[in-house]
């Protein structure tokens, strides 16, 4: 029996540059409108007296356990077998209760197309036997890609050399598999989930202009 994929990426901050060709290489594969973003970096300074500068990468976390799944009135946010956490164009009302749920700020509202949206490992890139673009765009690698269940890859084989950690999330444990080096400074930008329905969304996020359509 195969056994199921699990998608992960691992992060070492102490290579990212801040050179944002992740940011650029994601906007443009996967069409993010202007003004918004499917992945970041955040820029943390000196400790200590020290006045060098450092830099996390981050973006969705395909969370084991996911808040914004839970959140959703509609199901369609969900996770797959393969460990990705993605939306169904279809089904997704725009209610935003899944951006308001995330502890990683992850989502946003794409005002195009009136429905959620956020990083997905670049699927479709996936589906083509591609590796995201953020990951191949990296000048000095800083992410690296792969499935966690394949022994012979090459994040399992880090998993089992390296000292890896994962940011957590304020009162509620997702469970992310996005991993750090342990030793590289971590900046915990997690925030406390605000709970489903606490959304204010302008009506022109609701598709047709309207709520759930009536059975």
């Amino acid at each position: 029996m195969t056994q199921r994929k699990k998608y992960v990426i691992i992060v070492d901050a102490g290579k990212c540059i801040d050179c944002k060709a992740c940011m650029i290489a994601c906007k443009v594969e996967n069409n993010v409108p202007e003004g918004f973003w499917r992945n970041w970096i955040n820029v943390l300074g000196g400790e200590n007296g020290s006045v060098r500068t450092e830099f996390q990468p981050g973006q969705c976390m395909q969370c084991d356990d996911p808040s914004c799944v839970a959140a959703c009135p509609v199901q369609a946010t969900y996770k797959k077998e393969n460990g990705l956490v993605v939306i169904d164009p279809e089904k997704c009302i725009g209610c935003g209760n899944c951006v308001t749920a995330c502890p990683y700020k992850a989502r946003y509202r794409n005002p195009q197309k009136r429905i959620a949206d956020k990083c997905d490992f670049c699927e479709d890139r996936l589906d083509r036997g591609k590796e995201p673009a953020c990951v191949v765009t990296c000048p000095t690698k800083a992410r690296v890609f792969g499935d966690l269940n394949d022994p012979a890859s090459r994040v399992a084989q880090m998993f089992k050399k390296e000292e890896l950690v994962q940011i957590a999330a304020p009162h509620i444990n997702t469970r992310p598999n996005l991993y750090y080096f342990k030793g590289t400074r971590i900046l915990d930008w997690a925030v406390t989930p605000m709970l489903p329905g606490n959304v204010n969304m302008p009506r022109k996020f609701w598709k047709n202009g309207s709520p759930l359509k009536q059975g």
